[in-house]
């Protein structure tokens, strides 16, 4: 009770630092530290200082305040590999390090005060207070995922990433129903400080008891749901299934490690791309043991559909009658207008041929493209200066040899419900990145969490191939069958594993079920009183 009360009674820089000092301790629940007992101390410190709030002139402010400075430690901790971005080129970009960071982390900040304000204003108390604060938290995660192109990057959801029996809720509820119980579950301890001392132990404990056993029949159910599910390797799904593995399908993902300053250096590329072509055709490989090679985003360092050459030293590693999918650009033939480029996906066989593109949607701010141009003197980071045009959408891909596949390219595979066309499903994803922007940082941790999501969200398998790592293969329930660690230079060969033979609950409704979650949820907390 005493640090309840020394937290709400904060006011002034020391409630603000405050405020920041435990949205920063609860990022370290976040890939790949997963230090879980600090999103207790900060999402409980959060509920004290709403608390607080009450007790100034303008308590609605004051809860947005506490909100806001908490979602600027929380984001600033849990996004500043961002500089290691900024700092490829640091000559052109350096100076926009502690712009850049704080300035991201001031207007995700938003979304938290949000948050704190909804909290505060619907006036609970008690339990019902932490299942508004977990309601309006995962509301603005969701909006946070829409608004100005979207940026649903270390939902809290993502905390119990560290254990597949945990994710396995995200099969019917998305990632946003794991934020829900994540934020309940680190905030109600600080209902322990609600009750009188003299108030029997048990009944001060209850709330947190039933939590725990919460969390705890989500693990059970989760556990109980991989122990039915196939081992991947095993010759069948259980009694009468069918094969976990595809049949005649064996990939090999490439990992080139190739350092971001040294990727598009003149001089650099060709022996960048000899390094592709060299992984690929390493080992004495049998026929049928490689079936598909698979690059990174724009491992090809060529507009490929424009150069013949390059597509023919790609045809020379084609394994046989298979295909080498890679990133490249993509780009108008010299003479149209308006010129433009697009960050790709290729399909090439072993003539040479394109078989098929894809081209990224869903684009980075600043990073491919520099929104309202004509008022902000910027350029992107990206190499050029033309803004990368956007593709059409999801769309589902059918390759020789191979399921029908969504491709995605780098952060696309962040955006829960936005991985693949609905109305032509398919049967596996896969994500080229090129992670070597975050460095050696908890980036590309982050970024294979969310991905691993995906796969169990939607039932399917999904196949990554990153630069400077981390490659995996993860199979539809979310566990990784094969990696390709950060930072090494390497191949990686597995087979292809099947998707779930049904839809998801989430995969058939989406988001859908954000809103049946969050209503079930806020009308009892709000309308069901106990009696007095």
């Amino acid at each position: 009770m005493a640090s309840r009360r020394r937290v709400a009674a904060l006011v002034g820089w020391r409630r603000w630092l405050c405020a920041a000092l435990l949205g920063a301790a609860a990022a370290m629940a976040f890939p790949p530290l997963y230090i879980l007992p600090f999103a207790f101390v900060g999402f409980a410190g959060l509920v004290w200082l709403i608390d607080g709030a009450g007790d100034g002139r303008n308590p609605s402010r004051a809860a947005f305040a506490a909100g806001w400075w908490f979602g600027f430690g929380h984001f600033v901790a849990g996004l500043y590999w961002i500089t290691n971005a900024l700092m490829v080129d640091a000559a052109k970009f350096g100076w926009l390090v502690p712009f850049a960071v704080a300035g991201l982390s001031a207007y995700f900040a938003l979304y938290p005060a949000l948050a704190a304000l909804a909290t505060r204003l619907t006036g609970a108390t008690g339990v019902r207070r932490i299942v508004m604060l977990a309601v309006a938290w995962t509301a603005c995660e969701w909006l946070r995922g829409m608004v100005l192109t979207g940026f649903p990057w270390n939902l809290m959801g993502t905390v119990w990433a560290w254990s597949d029996d945990m994710i396995q809720l995200t099969a019917f509820t998305g990632t946003y129903g794991l934020s829900l119980m994540a934020v309940f579950a680190a905030a109600v301890p600080a209902t322990l400080a609600d009750a009188p001392l003299d108030q029997p132990r048990l009944r001060r404990w209850r709330a947190v008891m039933a939590t725990a056993g919460l969390v705890g029949l989500v693990w059970l159910g989760g556990a109980a749901r991989l122990a039915l599910a196939p081992q991947y390797g095993a010759p069948q799904y259980g009694a009468g299934g069918g094969p976990a593995m595809v049949a005649d399908v064996r990939l090999r993902l490439v990992q080139g490690n190739i350092d971001q300053r040294d990727k598009w250096r003149t001089g650099q590329r060709s022996i960048n791309f000899r390094k592709y072509l060299r992984l690929s055709a390493a080992g004495a490989v049998t026929p049928g043991a490689v079936t598909h090679i698979i690059w990174p985003e724009t491992a090809a360092p060529y507009v490929l559909a424009n150069d013949a050459a390059a597509r023919a030293a790609v045809a020379r590693v084609v394994p046989p009658s298979g295909v080498v999918i890679t990133g490249a650009l993509r780009a108008t033939r010299a003479g149209v207008k308006p010129f433009q480029v697009w960050n790709s996906i290729y399909a090439v066989d072993g003539g040479g041929n394109v078989l098929a593109s894809y081209d990224k949607f869903h684009l980075v701010p600043f990073g491919e493209f520099v929104p309202f141009r004509g008022l902000l003197p910027l350029t992107k980071l990206t190499a050029g200066t033309v803004d990368f045009s956007a593709g059409p959408g999801p769309r589902t891909y059918k390759l020789p040899g191979l399921p029908p596949m969504s491709p995605l390219i780098c952060y696309e595979v962040i955006f829960p419900a936005n991985v693949l066309d609905a109305e032509d499903r398919p049967a596996w994803l896969l994500n080229l990145t090129n992670d070597a922007w975050f460095g050696i940082s908890t980036g590309p941790y982050q970024h294979f969490a969310a991905a691993r999501l995906r796969a169990v969200e939607q039932g399917l398998p999904l196949v990554r191939a990153a630069n400077t790592g981390i490659s995996a293969v993860v199979d539809p329930y979310g566990r990784t069958i094969a990696r390709l660690g950060l930072g090494v230079e390497g191949i990686l060969d597995s087979p292809l594993p099947r998707a779930l033979p049904s839809l998801t609950l989430y995969g058939r409704f989406g988001d859908w079920v954000l809103l049946w979650l969050l209503l079930a949820a806020l009308i009892p907390a709000l309308f069901l009183r106990r009696p007095t």
